[in-house]
């Protein structure tokens, strides 16, 4: 990892503690743990019901309880913004590692 005005990293391993350390605040991970729920039960209710148009949701779920975490709670910028991939699949890490235990909720 390079630090410059915009941190640079070559790995996932190396991108989830710095993602870690951006939800230090238990409001912010319980809204993306909730989010993240709400993603998987969408999905699941379209796939049994075909209803394909609620997809649109998604985004909406996704980062809408996010970014409220971020910018009410966290008071933080959202990952995101510089690291789109690598923040989506911390959100899901990190949603695995909350259902788990090995964050606190």
């Amino acid at each position: 990892m390079t630090t410059t005005s915009q941190q640079t990293f070559t790995s996932f391993a190396e991108f989830y503690p710095y993602y870690l350390s951006e939800h230090k605040n238990n409001t912010c991970r319980r809204l993306h743990f909730v989010g993240s729920a709400l993603i998987l039960i969408l999905v699941a209710y379209t796939l049994v019901t075909a209803q394909w148009s609620l997809l649109w949701l998604l985004p909406i779920l996704g980062y809408g309880f996010a970014w409220v975490g971020h910018f009410f709670f966290e008071h933080n910028k959202p990952a995101t913004f510089k690291h789109p991939f690598y923040s989506l699949l911390g959100d899901w890490v990190m949603f695995k590692d909350i259902l788990f235990g090995k964050i606190p909720f």
